[in-house]
């Protein structure tokens, strides 16, 4: 019985340094360059604001809504605090700000919203054959708060397959689904909603690689009975190129994305967190 009580105190004195005291805490920077094509908003997968070239324009416009989307290019960094409270749940909330060109020179940079969101595991696959279910959830406001200003409220929920005990390698599916409301009695944006599926893979040197193939179906933009932006169905791709620690956190990513719509918009986003506390 006394090596047994002694076996269990050891035992819990192990658990009790593996769990760390802290959670990971982190400034996840993302630095993103984006093209929009002329007649659309800014859509796609996770996007913390719905439209930077709809949100320039209505700043530059005095808050009064375009008739037209011309072309754009954006440049933004979402610098959302994110705090891991444990392997199942992270809590985030930040602020985004950009820079857009819409024809005629770089306007300048300002920050464009804020958004707070939580991230949870429903479900752990660990080693079953049910596969890991994550529920993400994300609000967004632009800023300043005046006419034509929009809430974007964004939820994605995922299915992960792994085919190892270790995780390294897997199947994927999700549906994520927008919608976004707008201070304005004259425009109305529809819902944007996007189904996909796709596959990771990580090495040994914990280099990570995500693909996801969708298809992105959005309703459409009206201002004033006018058509603001047309609704189409169109395919969307995202390419991941994630290092991570031996822990999995994340050290560095690239995304790579390309969504028709129904012309292509690129999208190149650079993911290095910056960490106060990692496990």
């Amino acid at each position: 019985m006394l090596a047994g009580a002694a076996w269990a105190a050891d035992a819990e004195d192990e658990d009790a340094r593996a769990k760390p005291a802290v959670p990971n805490i982190y400034l996840d920077l993302r630095t993103i360059y984006a093209t929009i094509p002329a007649g659309t908003l800014g859509l796609g997968f996770g996007n913390t604001s719905l439209s930077a070239a709809f949100e320039a324009l209505a700043a530059q416009r005095g808050a009064t809504l375009p008739s037209g989307l011309p072309a754009a290019r954006s440049i933004a960094l979402d610098l959302p605090l994110t705090v891991d409270v444990s392997d199942r749940v992270s809590l985030y909330g930040g602020v985004s700000g950009s820079s857009t060109d819409l024809g005629g020179g770089w306007s300048s940079f300002d920050i464009t919203s804020w958004n707070i969101g939580v991230q949870a595991d429903l479900y752990q696959q660990n080693g079953g054959r049910i596969p890991t279910i994550t529920l993400q959830s994300t609000l967004t406001q632009s800023v300043p708060n005046e006419q034509g200003m929009t809430n974007s409220f964004n939820n994605v929920l995922e299915f992960d397959y792994a085919l190892d005990e270790d995780e390294t390698r897997g199947w994927l599916a999700g549906v994520q689904y927008t919608y976004t409301d707008i201070a304005s009695l004259i425009a109305r944006i529809k819902p944007n909603t996007i189904l996909y599926a796709g596959g990771y893979y990580q090495w040994p040197s914990n280099w990570k690689f995500i693909g996801r193939l969708g298809v992105q179906s959005f309703g459409g933009a009206q201002l004033a009975g006018r058509t603001l932006a047309a609704p189409f169905t169109q395919p969307i791709l995202r390419l991941d190129l994630d290092r991570m620690d031996d822990n999995d956190n994340r050290l560095f990513g690239i995304t790579a994305q390309i969504a028709w719509m129904p012309k292509p918009s690129y999208q190149l986003t650079l993911r290095t967190p910056l960490y106060a506390v990692r496990n």
